[in-house]
């Protein structure tokens, strides 16, 4: 009979504290907090008829399915030269310079100018502001957050901010810096006007142009071996007269471990030369290309370009922690170690999702070719991938691929600098198209996904059929709520994922107590347990010596047996021999 005492002697203790165990481990109910107030999903102010296709100076604008589309006015300055437009679609720019871009002298007699004069500046957004705390102008990548940045920008006759009420950057400044295109065979002269603190250059990487210039100046923009650098104040003109058309690349190539992942880099694009062609020389915030070239619309019915870039958001906050020049320059230049650096934010197009989905659909439709231009600025490798599409890669590094080489996938991978041309044709056959819908695309590193570690944020984006598109250029989604990517407190680890998404139990809310940010529903949780624990008990208990002496005892009578657990184990064992 005594056989089993042993198994006995082990199932009663681990009866006997399992009552109390399981008291102790009771988990807390959900609480459900409260986000701040979501931001609309287009807030962009921009009137309605910026959207559609359009005539304006005599130039063909194409409608743009976008929250934030560009304003037709400056698509109209960009085509034609500030020089070459009225003095009312001037003013209707936003703020651009009167001698931003000039156009002059068709010199083969084609019928378009070949004569460019492009003009940019070197500013700041997010930056430090001796007059408040905050940082000025602002250009938020995702909701509430601000890095700083520094980008050319096309020249500009007015303020860096909105207006005197505003922070917010002007339009034209933001980032990426933006997409140049000039046509083969133009006399380019790019004139940059240093209005920074930092010496800076523009390198023309992958553009045909001499070492020097005619003038007997430095034109690759290396300081260490064809110009000194522009310094503050200065200004510094590249000429150039491409040979050859495709999809460059232009950078500062001052100190360009910092200065390009701060932003000064861009896409820089040799259009085909034909006829009476008038590229749009700035594609201010990338995206959509709205008056595309003759030679891309013999192929293609659109035109996006795709910017791709990552942050360290340590770097970023450098220019944002002084307001001396020689303290930032001594962080930067001397402090800063980009070989510890760790990339936290991924861009598309100079914004994180879902401020993405504002500017950088590809809105199509179905049957149709469209030209995707692809950047890879960021420091690492790069694997975009598009849902539902198989698209071919056409050109890599502005060459193009032998028809008989050009390869269909749907992965397509860039090493840092490098660029790639896409023909995306959305013919529903089951292998170029799956068919209408809101398809993802997104850099396939899985990093890439995140916007300083939290996700779904970073470089995710749609190709997002017009029928799946409302008049806003708001997509019909048919999955879950987007309102929570649009609040700071999201970004900020304040709101659990899937909470709007629980079962009845809350069982993926937030322990209630855990957060902080809805005082109310966490006092209401509180309130939830302390009546909980005073309800009456589901079964009877032993009320002699109430649950914790209880427990305290067992505890003792545990600690006993395993302190004496040998002497307990031999007397089991020769009550066991001893049996009859």
């Amino acid at each position: 009979m005594h056989k089993h005492s042993p198994t006995l002697l082990s199932s009663a203790l681990l009866l006997a504290l399992a009552g109390p165990a399981q008291a102790l481990n009771t988990p807390p109910p959900s609480s459900k907090v409260q986000p701040g107030q979501a931001e609309p999903f287009c807030n962009s102010g921009a009137p309605p008829e910026w959207r559609k296709a359009q005539v304006l100076e005599g130039v063909d604008i194409q409608e743009s399915k976008s929250c934030n589309p560009d304003n037709p006015a400056d698509v109209a300055a960009f085509v034609k030269g500030t020089n070459n437009i009225s003095m009312q679609t001037l003013m209707d720019t936003s703020n651009l310079a009167a001698d931003a871009i000039t156009m002059s002298n068709d010199l083969d007699k084609d019928g378009d100018p070949d004569h460019i004069v492009i003009k940019l500046e070197i500013m700041e957004v997010n930056g430090h502001s001796p007059d408040f705390a905050g940082v000025v102008p602002t250009f938020d990548i995702a909701p509430g957050i601000e890095p700083s940045f520094w980008v050319f920008a096309p020249k500009s006759r007015d303020m860096s901010t909105k207006s005197f009420a505003s922070v917010e950057a002007n339009p034209l400044l933001r980032m990426p810096s933006p997409p140049i295109r000039v046509e083969q065979g133009d006399v380019v002269w790019l004139v940059v006007e240093n209005t920074h603190y930092f010496p800076h250059s523009i390198h023309l990487h992958g553009v045909d142009h001499p070492y020097m210039d005619h003038g007997g100046e430095g034109n690759d923009g290396v300081g260490q071996t064809s110009q000194m650098d522009i310094m503050p104040g200065q200004s510094k003109t590249y000429v150039i007269r491409p040979r050859v058309a495709g999809t460059m690349y232009y950078h500062c190539h001052v100190q360009p471990h910092t200065h390009i992942p701060m932003g000064l880099a861009g896409m820089f694009i040799v259009e085909e030369n034909r006829p009476n062609n008038w590229p749009q020389v700035f594609n201010v915030g990338a995206g959509q290309v709205r008056h595309p070239s003759v030679a891309v619309r013999e192929k293609y019915s659109q035109e996006y370009d795709l910017h791709y870039q990552s942050v360290d958001k340590e770097l970023h906050q450098i220019p944002q922690s002084a307001n001396d020049p020689r303290l930032i320059a001594k962080s930067m230049n001397q402090e800063y170690d980009i070989t510890d650096a760790k990339d936290d934010y991924y861009l598309l197009n100079g914004r994180s999702f879902p401020y993405t989905l504002r500017e950088s659909l590809i809105s199509v439709k179905p049957g149709e070719k469209v030209k995707l231009r692809i950047l890879n600025g960021h420091t690492e490798h790069m694997a975009l991938h598009i849902h539902g599409h198989k698209a071919t890669e056409t050109h890599y590094d502005g060459i193009e691929h032998n028809p008989a080489a050009q390869v269909t996938r749907d992965v397509y991978s860039l090493a840092p600098a490098q660029r790639l041309d896409l023909s995306l044709d959305t013919t529903d056959d089951g292998l170029h198209s799956y068919g209408s819908g809101l398809w993802m695309f997104h850099d396939h590193v899985e990093k890439a996904f995140t916007t300083d570690g939290m996700g779904e944020g970073g470089s995710i984006s749609l190709v997002a059929y017009n029928n799946y598109l409302d008049d806003n250029g708001t997509p019909k989604t048919h999955g879950m709520d987007l309102k929570p990517y649009f609040t700071k407190e999201y970004w900020q680890r304040k709101i659990p994922v899937w909470q709007d998404w629980m079962d009845e139990w809350g069982s993926l809310g937030a322990p209630a107590g855990t957060m902080d940010t809805d005082p109310a529903g966490t006092a209401k949780a509180a309130a939830q347990a302390a009546a909980a624990a005073a309800a009456p008990p589901a079964a009877p208990v032993d009320d002699t010596g109430g649950g914790w002496f209880s427990g305290l005892l067992l505890g003792i009578v545990g600690y006993l047996i395993y302190l004496y657990r040998e002497r307990l184990l031999a007397l089991i064992s020769s009550l066991t021999r001893s049996k009859p």
